[in-house]
């Protein structure tokens, strides 16, 4: 599991989660409105599962130094909530405030929180779980990488192009309890679903470095 996900930049596994963990989850999350919600670290429930022996063992393994979870969404999507995502990797971090430090940009602001682009160096010790709530397919926009990107750095839209053009893509189905680990630097996008089924992920990042002492996570748990 580790070489994978040094190679390819992400592994599944199975039955992290059983199905009445699956359902509890569910219940404490409830329904939301949009296509996701943020900032669940604050959210008992979610904080002690990211925080759990049973997650973080798995992480610590593809990360020079202890992780910790840094940030926490809630996504559901379905065939009343559907959204695609394009061919994408995950750059920035969410934080408190806004300081300028160098190495840290450009910084934009998502739902009033500011975020901003770390050195690569810092997305390199990152890693995310994504935790299926659903079964997650290619009807219902279980997402897409192309295994090995992660290795090229941080990508312009025309090298993205230029990667679609080589790289093989995978689909990442998994099972209710199922887990995706994945390096945020990873290629990555998803369809929109094409069934009245849910695919809801909780998706939990984890950093192993310690911010500036001007900048602080807009959540951690």
């Amino acid at each position: 599991m580790n070489s994978e996900v040094q190679e390819r930049g992400f592994t599944i596994i199975t039955g992290i989660l059983e199905k009445a963990e699956c359902e509890e989850l569910l219940s404490t999350l409830g329904p939301i409105s949009g296509a996701g919600r943020r900032g669940l670290l604050g959210t008992p429930a979610v904080a002690l599962l990211a925080n759990s022996t049973r997650l973080v063992k798995f992480v610590e393994l593809h990360l020079q130094s202890e992780p910790r979870p840094v940030r926490a969404v809630y996504f559901d999507k379905s065939s009343t909530k559907n959204w695609l995502v394009s061919w994408h990797q995950d750059l920035t971090l969410a934080l408190r405030d806004r300081h300028e430090v160098p190495g840290f940009g450009p910084w934009s602001v998502k739902e009033g929180i500011p975020h901003v682009q770390p050195p690569i160096e810092l997305l390199e010790q990152m890693l995310t779980i994504r935790l299926h709530l659903d079964d997650a397919d290619e009807s219902n926009g279980a997402l897409r990488v192309l295994p090995g990107s992660h290795r090229r750095g941080r990508l312009s839209a025309a090298q993205i192009r230029e990667f679609r053009s080589q790289l093989s893509e995978v689909v990442c189905k998994a099972s209710a309890g199922d887990a995706l680990l994945m390096r945020p630097l990873l290629l990555h996008a998803s369809g929109r679903s094409f069934t009245p089924r849910h695919r809801r992920i909780l998706h939990i990042e984890y950093a192993a470095f310690t911010l500036p002492k001007e900048l602080q996570w807009h959540e951690a748990a």
